[in-house]
């Protein structure tokens, strides 16, 4: 068995490589690793289990469910929730595990289980590994230590999720958003009902699409990774602007009033510029990674605000974050991190900041997220290449130097082993597109004579 948990939790196809014995073995053993680690010690353990709408969410969630409450661990389930819901209630009403079923972005045939540790953050790898080992040892056979009569978890519905869930995003808004026209695309996801209900109560006049999710249509042509269809409606319905979500809701991508998108960096950007105005931005830092745009960073230089990079994964980011107190961290892809209220990325809490700064400055999104200029980026991938040696390799590091020096401050290299296939990540931005395809396709013939 190769290792179950990956940068975001447990996923694959439901059904075949996430399966009800899977999900339901892996509840147990996060149960009783968490009471060995003392999480439990003195009082009776409750968790908060939510899910997207997928098909199959409704037979893993019976299945975690079942395994917690087997191993004696009382169950608050909340429904169809986003992800950053889920663990907020985690924190908010004080449970000891929180755990999501849901695969994000992915096509509806996957799922995924998410563990949150108490105050609804991320469980420390240390303990993923140990859920994982003691899985695999009473999956071939050793007992478990399982409680009987009044000992057994007790499983309630929690309908009371959503409202408390919305009223916190609302409560935590600078300022209103009455006179703004806003298009919402939930996914057919997660945040179908509670993105609308929040910015509904925040004042924002609606049209909305993607917002009726039938198991099987989640990310299906909508959605945060499909905007065709969000842009076509703002424009359509003159809206100041649009906010798509993924299938979990811990993404937000935007549109501004002509069509034209707005990535996880302008957001970033936007946010930056509104957070320091109203000192929030502590230490007058962004972090983000190394995937951002060039034109990202230096937008944040002209504006006086210090840009700090991490590796590709918004795990990263959240370490840093957490590691040095910054308040604001994210990605191109719109995972975005405002720590002072999520624990994690937050879609619709992303999508109403952004839209409460559009309200707050009376300015169009598309001359906010002016403030910075996306640089051309161009990525190719070089397969069937030994990855290991991307650091290594004097030839390659030679190639590396010329481009980076016919690129010069307006440009960048980055070349990056794929961390999943035998492929190397070669990603060149510069102030023209055609110097940067140019540029891309030297260093891909690089990589293949020094790698291949």
């Amino acid at each position: 068995m190769g290792r179950l948990f990956g940068t975001d939790g447990v996923r694959g196809v439901a059904n075949a490589d996430l399966t009800a014995e899977l999900a339901l073995g892996l509840s147990v053993a996060a149960a009783h690793v968490l009471a060995e680690a003392g999480t439990f010690a003195g009082h009776r353990a409750t968790a908060v289990v939510g899910r997207d709408p997928r098909a199959s969410g409704e037979f893993l969630e019976a299945a975690v469910v079942a395994g917690l409450a087997s191993a004696g661990v009382d169950v608050l389930r909340v429904g169809v929730l986003p992800t950053p819901a889920v663990a907020h209630l985690t924190g908010a009403l004080g449970a000891d595990l929180g755990v999501m079923l849901s695969a994000s972005h992915n096509a509806m045939p996957d799922n995924g289980i998410k563990f949150f540790a108490r105050g609804g953050h991320k469980l420390a790898d240390e303990l993923e590994d140990r859920i994982e080992s003691v899985y695999a040892e009473h999956r071939t056979g050793a007992p478990w230590d399982r409680p009987t009569g009044a000992g057994v978890g007790r499983v309630r519905d929690y309908d009371e999720g959503l409202d408390q869930y919305v009223a916190h995003l609302v409560g935590v808004l600078p300022n209103r958003l009455d006179g703004l026209k806003i298009v919402l695309d939930e996914a057919h996801g997660a945040a179908s009902r509670v993105s609308p209900e929040a910015f509904a109560r925040a004042g924002a006049e609606l049209v909305t699409i993607g917002a009726v999710p039938d198991g099987l249509n989640i990310n299906d042509g909508c959605g945060s990774t499909h905007l065709d269809l969000l842009k076509a409606a703002v424009v359509e319905h003159g809206a100041d602007l649009g906010i798509a979500h993924d299938g979990d809701a811990d993404r937000c991508l935007a549109v501004d009033h002509t069509g034209a998108e707005v990535d996880g960096d302008q957001i970033l950007a936007v946010l930056s510029l509104a957070m320091r105005e109203r000192d929030a931005l502590r230490s007058d830092t962004v972090v983000a990674t190394v995937m951002s745009n060039l034109g990202f960073k230096l937008a944040m230089e002209r504006e006086g605000i210090r840009f700090v990079q991490t590796g590709v994964g918004d795990r990263y980011v959240l370490e840093e974050m957490k590691e040095h107190g910054y308040a604001l961290g994210g990605e191109q892809s719109g995972h975005v991190i405002i720590l002072d209220h999520a624990t994690t990325g937050d879609g619709t809490l992303t999508g109403l900041m952004l839209a409460a700064r559009v309200a707050q400055t009376g300015r169009t999104l598309r001359d906010l997220a002016s403030v910075m200029e996306r640089l051309p980026q161009v990525l190719v991938n070089v397969p069937d290449v030994d990855k290991s040696r991307v650091t290594s390799s004097a030839e390659l590091a030679t190639a590396v130097a010329e481009a980076e020096r016919e690129l010069g401050s307006t440009g960048r290299v980055l070349l990056r082993p794929s961390g999943t296939e035998p492929l190397v990540r070669v990603m060149v931005e510069a102030a023209d597109i055609e110097q940067a395809r140019s540029v891309a396709g030297r260093l891909a013939d690089s990589v293949k004579s020094a790698l291949g």
